[in-house]
Parts: C-alpha cells; structure tokens; sequence
C-alpha cells in the first residue's frame, strides 16, 4: 500500500510539472509569434493602408482580430490551468457570505438591468478554498446573468440542503436555456451553444467552474430546456 501511495504522488507531481511547462509554453513561446502576427499586419495597415483596397484593408482587420482573439484564449488556458495546478486551501467557509459577495459584485456591473434575486437564507458552511469557491460561483452565476439578458425581468433562484456529508446548491434562471442533450459539451473548454452575436464570451466558464469544484472535492451538473432557463447543481463537502 506504502509502494502504491508513493507511486501515486510521483504520478501526480509528474503531471503537475507537465501542466506547468504546458504553462509556460503558452504564456511565452506562443505569444512571441502571435504578438508579431499582431504588430506586423498593423505595421501594413498604417504604412500602406490608403494603397490598399477596401478589401484587402478588411483582410488586415480580420487578421489583427483573429490575433487578439487568439490571446484572450490563451489567457484563459492559462487561467484554467492554474486553477488545476493551484495548491488547494481547504478549510470552512461560509457559502451565504460568498453568495452575497458574488452577487452584489456582479449586480453592480449590470446596474441598469432589472434582476430578482432569490437566496435562500439557509446556505450551510463547506469544506472549500475559498479563492477557488468564489472563481465557481462567479462563472455560475456571471452565466445566469449573461443568459437572462434577453428577459425584461431576470429571475434567478438560488437554494442550497444538506445531503450526506454533502451540500448541494441549485442555481435556477429563467434565461434562454439550451438543448439538454448538449449539457455535458458546456464542460469542455471554448465550447458554446450560442453564437457570440446572442452572447458575448469564450465558453470557458463551465470548464473553469468544474475543475476548480473538483479540486475541493465537489462537482457541477447543468441541466436545462430550448428556452426554457437553466438550473445549474453544485455538490460540496460540509465543513
């Protein structure tokens, strides 16, 4: 048993040293190009733009956005990564008080919206890091609200039990919801159901929010209907 213990841990920290230089790769050896992609296609539209046709100019707006785009993506490879590789302080935290936190920060962003809250006032102390904690929280409810844009009234219901040895909190919107065979595709980095002009974003969030659950030991499920809101489930251990 000793022997298996010991040839788990050098698994795990072999694996964490992979995602590490898989880090590093992308933060620099990935930049360097995309940067000059970047720089040079700008170089042509200032020296040369007014030569050029309005066709061709477009050619050169496609590919700068292209490059900027491919950056904000490896940002959030990274962030993902970091989120996998990040040690892990786990210890009790009260979910009520990173539940309001989250809301009210995120409730200020978008002031000008009509949104209905509902919390339930009973959410218990988990076992969790609360960095990782609020980046879930953030992504799950951040989503309820990107989703609900189109509501004249957004309405989202959050409820947390106590299950064995387990908290279970359900996050409920009334927003356009997607097709349910589709659900276990939102876990997957960059993958959307809705085109950027419906809904701005990179289809990271869900990604995010799994990995940095079940790295405290907890987990996420999303279920939903065409139109129809929906109801994200996330499991933690009680504190």
């Amino acid at each position: 048993m000793d022997e298996r213990i010991a040839q788990l841990e050098a698994e795990l920290a072999a694996a964490r040293r992979e995602m590490q230089d898989f880090s590093y790769t992308v933060s620099h050896d990935l930049r360097a190009p995309l940067r000059h992609i970047a720089a040079y296609a700008q170089l042509v539209q200032e020296d040369a733009g007014p030569l050029l046709s309005a066709e061709v100019q477009g050619f050169l707006g496609t590919i700068t956005d292209a490059a900027k785009h491919m950056g904000v993506m490896l940002d959030a490879l990274l962030e993902l990564s970091r989120v996998g590789t990040a040690p892990v302080q786990r210890k009790p935290v009260a979910l009520q008080d990173v539940l309001h936190a989250v809301m009210e920060s995120l409730g200020a962003q978008q002031a000008q919206r009509e949104v209905r809250w509902s919390i339930a006032p009973n959410a218990p102390v988990v076992q969790a890091d609360a960095a990782l904690l609020r980046l879930a929280l953030e992504q799950v409810l951040g989503n309820a609200l990107k989703f609900t844009g189109p509501r004249a009234l957004a309405e989202i219901a959050i409820s947390a039990e106590l299950l064995d040895g387990a908290v279970r909190l359900t996050v409920q919107d009334n927003g356009v919801g997607f097709n349910p065979e589709q659900s276990e595709k939102l876990f997957q980095p960059f993958v959307r159901l809705h085109s950027t002009r419906q809904f701005e974003g990179l289809g990271m969030g869900l990604a995010l929010t799994r990995k940095a659950l079940q790295r405290m030991g907890g987990d996420v499920a999303i279920g939903a209907g065409v139109d129809a809101g929906c109801c994200v489930t996330i499991t933690l251990p009680t504190a």
